[in-house]
């Protein structure tokens, strides 16, 4: 590919989430990793500009005393983005994101998630709804992770959400994304990003869920729990773009039949 070939491709306008523009299509998470450095390097690797942190588990300045994440990935640098990971109700998740915007200083970008339990980590779609509508009549931007569910999500959006975010499979499984089909529904029918989460194992993972069109990836434990966290990241950036750009090329169709790559019409004998 020359130059002019480069300069003619379709340029990828970015990730639009409430107003704000981000040249990175892939968010990451803040917690697993060994420490505090390794946690500055992944996130460097991955290309992310938008972090997520656990406010009920993370220490953002609610303990002056503790190391900070907030010093190896600094609001100048990066847009931290809190959730409610650990809350099993409304109640408990809107309070969490109160707190968060008073140690942010007004942060109105968060990131829902309300558990229906320990061990599947499921989202409880009853009390996400309950605190979606809540927050967003509170001022907040709000991104949800849910259910792969696209009427769940068309319920979130009524709402009047920043963004969905279905799961690909549990949280902090690995098994990647098991329902396309449902994603795919989610995708066409939506009017705001559609993120996937939780679930990715590793970079191929990531790169379908960008070719069946979702407009970013969160994770977390794809990177955190790799041999090494930090060449993981890089590839998930890798991956990330490669996806998108095989979505914006748009993939050939499905054939049943062979069809070979030189043509035999005016083939030399």
């Amino acid at each position: 590919m020359n130059m002019n070939d480069t300069a003619a491709l379709q340029q990828d306008p970015g990730l639009t989430i409430a107003g704000t523009t981000y040249g990175s299509r892939l968010l990451v998470g803040s917690g697993k990793y060994r420490d505090l450095e390794q946690t500055r390097a992944a996130t460097i690797a991955s290309g992310a500009e938008i972090i997520t942190v656990a406010i009920r588990r993370v220490n953002i300045g609610q303990d002056p005393n503790a190391p900070s994440l907030l010093d190896a990935v600094p609001p100048s640098q990066f847009t931290i983005l809190p959730n409610t990971a650990g809350c099993y109700n409304a109640e408990d998740a809107i309070y969490t994101l109160q707190l968060a915007r008073e140690l942010l200083g007004g942060r109105q970008l968060v990131k829902l998630e309300v558990l229906g339990d320990e061990k599947t980590l499921f989202p409880n779609m009853p009390e996400t709804l309950k605190a979606a509508e809540v927050l967003v009549k509170d001022g907040f931007d709000v991104m949800v992770y849910c259910s792969d569910d696209p009427i769940q999500a068309r319920m979130l959006e009524d709402l009047g959400v920043a963004a969905v975010m279905p799961l690909a499979s549990l949280i902090g499984s690995g098994m990647g994304i098991l329902n396309p089909w449902n994603l795919s529904l989610i995708i066409e029918q939506a009017r705001v990003p559609v993120l996937v989460d939780a679930g990715v194992g590793t970079a191929s993972d990531a790169a379908i869920a960008m070719e069946l069109g979702c407009d970013g990836v969160l994770m977390n434990s794809a990177i955190a729990a790799a041999r090494d966290p930090v060449r993981m990241a890089h590839a998930m950036k890798l991956a990330v773009q490669a996806g998108r750009e095989a979505f914006l090329a748009g993939r050939m169709a499905r054939k049943f039949s062979a069809s070979p790559s030189s043509p035999m019409a005016g083939r030399v004998a």
